[in-house]
């Protein structure tokens, strides 16, 4: 409904303009694998590959495990269908039901689709739903007063609704709805000391969902006695449902003391009020969040299903360096850490395969997905995990014929209008290492890549590399996906 954003724009690698180093066919297969790990976590491509209608059921496919998660709705059951959510992809996740389902038609989906409320900052035009926008990664004003209007719609769901919520990656700061006695500022100061502090998204979440009125279950809470069915695009590690969103409509297994346990392991100064607040909570001072066994009843009329996940854009990657001669290794779906650490291990393990053909021989194309984090110094430049990534694996990188690529598959790395980068050793050493690079500004200034990577600057380096990755918003986010193209030792020509 609401919304005025452009269509989606198509994924493009930032190639314009000086390049610093000749892109090989190595730099082609990364960024190829990279679209195509996006591209297949696409909303459009997950409802189309999940989601199905047959003789008035709803049927519902899950992409973890042994897909046993598989459920279908008696659409018959239910007088209409409202679609709430919150993330990055959530408005086009709406969009691609509409698209899949005819909304208006004769589909039976379609036809009970009726109504809605979305938040996102990436917005699109819907039929079904009125898309409001949100701020990420710090909640702002205008996200609490949509949050609301989400809030307020499941409250007036009644128990012959299906309620269908929709989340995605970046839910956890656009739902925002500041619990009973903390304010905005609260949220937002607590939530800047958590992203600065190098806390897991875990542990972030189990603070956020004490410090809310929506996360934690609460969501299905308000939605009650309406069936509660939930789609996931999943940005999270292990793809725990109660940590996707911070778990709006799960059962919560975290607690006030774990939340507590958070500020104290990382020394996060937070709002008196928030640390109040906490310490409340743990005295028993008030309620926890919905739990599975205090909640039992509420949480019958809910389910969850996971529709896409970092290894959907792992196994599409992997299809792609299949298709173009490479063999494909997926190294894990589930990195974590400090970025800088973990380009090291991934540069290691590159460099083994090029020298001794382990674990796997080249030519290759090493994957892997998951979330790493950065710890940021006092006074920060620009950049994200996976500019960080890349700027420390083109440090590292002792060997010609690797070339590493890393990108947030939402098409925001960080709080920067890029991805990622693509780098690879000689890049690196023509355009950043002992000479360094003049400035765009002309005036004989000169980015060290070093001195960047501990200022936490990977974008002014990179960008002086021309290594950047631009997408452009994706609609999608399945967390990050790093490419790293291994040639083999003979091949020494830079056109390999």
């Amino acid at each position: 409904m609401d919304g005025d954003s452009p269509e989606h724009p198509s994924a493009m690698a930032d190639r314009d303009g000086p390049v610093a180093y000749t892109p090989t066919a190595a730099h082609e297969v990364a960024l190829e694998c990279l679209l195509a790990g996006i591209e297949a976590a696409r909303p459009e491509n997950r409802i189309a590959d999940t989601c199905t209608v047959s003789d008035d059921a709803l049927t519902v496919a899950d992409v973890t495990g042994d897909g046993g998660n598989t459920a279908s709705y008696d659409l018959t059951q239910y007088d209409r269908i409202t679609v709430l959510g919150g993330g990055n992809a959530a408005a086009h996740v709406v969009r691609a039901l509409e698209a899949e389902f005819e909304f208006g038609g004769s589909d039976r989906l379609g036809e009970q689709l009726d109504t809605g409320v979305v938040v996102t900052d990436d917005p699109v035009e819907t039929d079904i739903a009125a898309v409001y926008e949100g701020s990420h990664p710090i909640p702002s004003e205008r996200g609490v007063r949509n949050t609301t209007r989400i809030l307020d719609a499941a409250e007036a769901a009644g128990p012959d609704e299906l309620v269908l919520v929709v989340v995605t990656g970046g839910a956890s700061a656009l739902l925002t709805a500041p619990a009973t006695s903390l304010s905005l500022a609260d949220l937002r100061a607590v939530t800047r000391a958590l992203l600065a502090s190098g806390a897991t998204i875990d542990e972030i979440n189990a603070v956020r969902k004490h410090c809310s009125a929506i996360k934690g279950g609460q969501l299905a809470r308000a939605a009650a006695p309406a069936t509660v069915v939930t789609l996931a695009l999943s940005d999270v590690v292990g793809d725990d449902p109660s940590v996707i969103a911070s778990g709006p409509t799960v059962p919560d297994a975290t607690t006030y003391g774990d939340a507590l346990a958070v500020l104290e392991r990382y020394g996060i100064d937070a709002p008196d009020a928030v640390v109040a607040r906490l310490e409340g909570g743990h005295a028993g001072d008030r309620p926890e969040t919905p739990t599975a066994d205090a909640d039992a009843e509420l949480f019958d009329r809910t389910s969850t299903h996971i529709i896409g996940n970092g290894r959907v854009a792992l196994e599409a990657a992997r299809d792609a360096a299949d298709e173009q001669g490479y063999t494909p290794l997926v190294l894990s779906s589930r990195v974590r850490g400090e970025a800088r650490e973990s380009a090291r291990t991934h540069v290691a393990i590159a460099e083994e395969c090029r020298q001794t053909g382990e674990p796997c021989s080249p030519p290759a194309v090493l994957l892997s997905g998951g979330e790493t984090t950065v710890t940021l110094c006092d006074d920060p430049g620009r950049g994200g995990p996976n500019q960080e990534f890349a700027l420390a694996s083109a440090l590292e990188l002792e060997s010609d014929g690797i070339v590493v690529g890393s990108v947030d598959t939402d098409g925001v790395d960080g709080a920067t209008d890029v991805a990622g980068a693509l780098v690879d050793a000689t890049s690196v050493e023509t355009a950043l290492e002992s000479e360094g690079t003049p400035d765009q500004s002309g005036t004989g200034a000169r980015v060290d890549a070093r001195d960047a990577l501990a200022r936490n600057d990977a974008f002014a380096a990179l960008e002086d590399a021309d290594a950047l990755v631009r997408t452009g918003p994706t609609g999608t986010n399945v967390n990050d996906l790093r490419v790293i193209v291994v040639e083999s030792a003979t091949c020494t020509d830079r056109a390999c």
